[in-house]
């Protein structure tokens, strides 16, 4: 199934992900108000709007803003380099447990985005402002341990050895995180051979 590119298909139709794509079952239906009156926001505030990773993106300055997402739970506006953010309203959650900057604002009433739209479009001109002056979120290092299945096949495997160590950092630390979110050795090393053709090709653990 081909993934939108048009930013008019996710607010009628959904992202193409899936197979409820185009249905009235798509997680879109149930929140489309507030997905729509998200939109209406950004566009209001002059933020260029476009398809990133399936999901309707808003830019300025040459930067990405802003994305939408929309689950069975709930819906959710994520800013992109939230790290600048002040959050002096509290509502930014993380996206995940292992996320190290809060950047998300999850709704699961329609209604809530009006409620929230001073606030919502404060930090968005929060992170407007940054993207004119050019400045960025300060990088946070984490280290990752290396899983010791990983070392032996490695070794075991100059050809493997070889192109993971070709790798940029981040792709390096998706294996290695992948790898460690699992507890028994037997998983890592069946991941490990299931990712090899993946390391060659020159991806990430999380890339197609």
């Amino acid at each position: 199934m081909a993934m939108i590119s048009d930013p008019d298909d996710f607010f009628t139709k959904g992202c193409g992900r899936c197979d409820r794509f185009a249905t009235p079952d798509c997680s879109t239906r149930l929140w489309i108000d507030g997905l729509n009156d998200l939109r209406r926001i950004c566009l209001d505030m002059g933020l260029q709007e476009t398809v990133k990773w399936a999901h309707p993106c808003y830019l300025h300055a040459g930067r990405n803003i802003a994305i939408f997402g929309a689950f069975r739970a709930d819906f959710r506006l994520s800013f992109m380099n939230a790290g600048l953010l002040k959050d002096t309203e509290g509502v930014l959650e993380p996206q995940g447990p292992n996320s190290q900057t809060p950047s998300m604002i999850r709704f699961t009433a329609v209604g809530k985005v009006g409620e929230m739209e001073p606030v919502i479009r404060a930090y968005l001109r929060q992170l407007m402002d940054h993207a004119e002056a050019g400045t960025k979120p300060q990088k946070v290092e984490r280290e990752i341990d290396m899983p010791e299945e990983l070392t032996e096949a490695l070794d075991a495997d100059p050809e493997l050895a070889e192109a993971f160590q070709a790798l940029t950092p981040g792709r390096q630390k998706s294996y290695m995180f992948n790898l460690n979110q699992t507890r028994q050795s037997a998983t890592r090393v069946a991941r490990i051979e299931k990712f090899r053709e993946k390391i060659i090709a020159g991806k990430g653990a999380m890339e197609r």
